[in-house]
Order: structure tokens, then C-alpha cells, then sequence
């Protein structure tokens, strides 16, 4: 067994040079026993030239590098001389491949206080740059789409039935869930007061209207929004990340007709789907409120029958087509803009379901404004 003994002396000349005088094995067991008494030692001396004596040294290793480049770090903070005598040459070497000043103690950086008119002018930027963003994202997928539709073998159909799947066959469970509650639950909230005036068998009316129009796709819409979009955001973000999205660029493969296109044509394929199985679990959960109220089967389908038509049911499908472009397109644009860093997938993810949410929202808005002037 290697012996690994070091001993340290000290001494002070009559000048009030410092030598600091290191002998045996300097190494990862022995380096140690000195570290602190070397340090203290350092910072006792008030003289502005220390002597560091390592002709003694038989062997040396990273540890022992890490005091001689502590010792040079704290003298060049002191703005003080340190001469290095008698090092071998091989140890020198690895000496001089570290520069001290790079082990500085970081210090945290004081928050700027910035003025009110600073934080508008950054948040206004911040949204500028997030609309422009996304209007050249909008304009390579609309071209993408474009090529798809005039040459559909470019696009991979495997990958988009096995993204339709993932996406829109397993959300199924939680979609039929919520609206099926949310059916059940505006049926037993309207049957209450209307049947002060017998006119709970109205409450069909309710149901089949606002499931039709607004509930089944926009309820749909916000849990693929929370699911479908946050995986995509998720999915090209470590891609991102782990820079193969930059690999496929080198190849000349386009992310965008590579990768978003499969992803937005399956959510359009499955977003109606799950929209009329989405009005179907709302109008069911309707219809318990009213069996529990004694009112039959038939008498409740006969209300919905006459007071929704397949207008009612193709407006409510249109708006889905709109809001499935939207959750899949946030989804990808989120996740292809992901930055490096620990936490960039998650703010991606985050990004992609609150401006989802909101874009849902408000092109649900402005699909209620021009139906209202249409007259449907």
C-alpha cells in the first residue's frame, strides 16, 4: 500500500516573504491534512510576495493541482505575487491548463428595478413577437398542407394513424366522461327552476341545443387542448432539446412536412369524431335528469329531434375542424420554438395549453358573431 504522508511548513523571512514549503504525496487522501493550514496561513501573511516550495513533491494528482490553483487564486484576488519553485515539469504542465480566475465564486447578479414603461415596452414586444412568430408558423403549415393536399404520398400515413390513435382513439374515455357529467349536470340544473313552471320537458330543448352547438366541440376542444396539444408541445420540445429536430434539418427533411403535418391531419381527422360522440354522452346525461323526473325515453328524444337539425350538428362540426387546426398547430409551434435549458419543454408545454385555451376561446367568439349574422 502506497504510504501517503504530506507535511506542510511554514515560515516568515525577515523581509516578510512567506514560504510555503509542501512535501511527500500530494493526492486525493493526503491533500486534505494541508488544505486548511495552507489556507490560513495564505491569509495571515501580510506580505505581498509568497514562495510556494513544492521541490519536494514525489507525487501529485488532481487534488493536489486543485490547492496549488486555490492558492494562485486567492493571490491573484489579493493582487499579490506568488512565486512556484521546484514543481516538476509534468506537474507544471497540468498546472498551467487551469486558469484560476475560471474557479471565481459566483456571485448571484442583483435584480435590475426596471420602470413601468420598461415592462409594457418588454410585455408589447413580447406579444409582437409571439403574433409574428406565429404568423410565419401559420404560413410553412398552410404551404405544407398545401403540398400534402396536391401530393398526398408525402405525407407519412402510417405515423398520422398511429398519432390519431394516441391523440384522439385514448382520449376518448375522458372526453365521453366530461360530457357526459357536463349533460348531466346542465339537465339537473335547468330542470330545477323550469319546474316551478312544468316545463321541465324544455330542458331537451337546452341540451340538444347547446350540446350541438357550442358544448360537444368546445368542451372536446379544451380537453384535447389540455392532452393532445401539451403532448405534441412536449414531444418536438425534447426533440428540440436533444437537437435531432436540427439533425433532421441538416438532412434537408423539413420539420414542419416531416413531422407537424402528421400531427394536424390526424387531430382534424379525430376532432370531429370525438365531437359527435362527445354530443352523444352530453344529450345522454341529459337524458337521466329527465327519466328520474318520470318523463319517458321517447318524449325526451321526440324534444330533441324537433328542436335540433343537421344545422345545429354541421355548425357545431365546423367549429371542431377549426379547433383541432388550432390544438394541434399551438401544440407544434410551441414545441418546435422550445429553448434550451432545464425547464424549456415544461414552459413549452405550459405555453401550449394556455394559449390553446385561449385561441379556442376566442375563435369560438367569433364562430358565435358570424353565426349570428348568417342567421343559423
Amino acid at each position: 500500500m502506497v504510504e501517503t504522508t504530506v507535511g506542510l511548513n511554514t515560515d516568515v523571512d525577515k523581509d516578510g516573504v512567506l514560504t510555503i514549503r509542501i512535501t511527500g504525496r500530494l493526492d486525493s487522501t493526503s491533500t486534505g491534512d494541508i488544505w486548511q493550514g495552507a489556507i490560513e496561513a495564505l491569509e495571515r501573511a501580510s506580505s505581498k510576495k509568497v514562495v510556494l516550495d513544492t521541490s519536494e513533491i514525489d507525487y501529485c494528482d488532481g487534488a493536489g493541482i486543485s490547492l496549488l490553483v486555490e492558492i494562485q487564486r486567492r493571490q491573484k484576488k489579493r493582487g499579490s505575487e506568488l512565486e512556484i519553485s521546484g514543481l516538476h515539469d509534468e506537474y507544471q504542465k497540468l498546472l498551467d491548463s487551469f486558469d484560476p480566475l475560471e474557479f471565481e465564486e459566483s456571485r448571484p447578479e442583483k435584480s435590475r428595478k426596471t420602470s413601468l414603461t420598461e415592462e409594457v415596452g418588454r410585455a408589447t414586444f413580447s406579444v409582437w413577437d409571439n403574433i409574428r412568430l406565429q404568423i410565419a408558423f401559420l404560413g410553412e403549415l398552410v404551404a405544407a398542407l398545401f403540398l400534402a393536399a396536391r401530393n398526398p404520398k408525402v405525407v407519412r400515413w402510417k405515423d398520422a394513424f398511429l398519432i390519431a390513435e394516441t391523440a384522439g382513439v385514448n382520449a376518448f374515455p375522458i372526453v365521453a366522461l366530461i360530457s357526459f357529467l357536463i349533460g348531466l349536470i346542465m339537465a339537473f340544473q335547468a330542470a330545477i327552476p323550469m319546474s316551478q313552471f312544468g316545463a321541465e320537458i324544455f330542458v331537451a330543448d337546452l341540451i340538444a341545443l347547446s350540446t350541438l352547438r357550442e358544448l360537444g366541440p368546445l368542451m372536446t376542444a379544451i380537453v384535447m387542448a389540455g392532452r393532445t396539444s401539451s403532448a405534441f408541445a412536449a414531444e418536438l420540445g425534447t426533440m428540440k432539446v436533444n437537437e435531432e429536430l436540427d439533425a433532421l434539418t441538416t438532412m434537408g427533411l423539413d420539420p414542419v412536412r416531416f413531422l407537424v403535418i402528421t400531427r394536424v391531419i390526424a387531430t382534424l381527422f379525430m376532432m370531429p369524431l370525438l365531437t359527435i360522440f362527445s354530443n352523444l354522452l352530453g344529450i345522454m346525461g341529459g337524458s337521466v335528469v329527465l327519466l328520474s323526473m318520470g318523463y319517458p325515453l321517447s318524449a325526451y328524444v321526440d324534444r330533441i329531434i324537433l328542436s335540433a337539425d343537421y344545422v345545429d350538428l354541421l355548425g357545431g362540426l365546423l367549429k371542431s375542424l377549426a379547433f383541432g387546426l388550432i390544438v394541434a398547430g399551438i401544440g407544434c409551434s410551441h414545441g418546435l420554438r422550445t429553448r434550451t435549458g432545464a425547464s424549456a419543454v415544461g414552459d413549452s408545454t405550459t405555453k401550449a395549453v394556455v394559449s390553446g385555451i385561449i385561441m379556442i376561446i376566442v375563435t369560438d367568439g367569433l364562430f358565435s358573431v358570424v353565426y349570428f349574422y348568417l342567421g343559423i
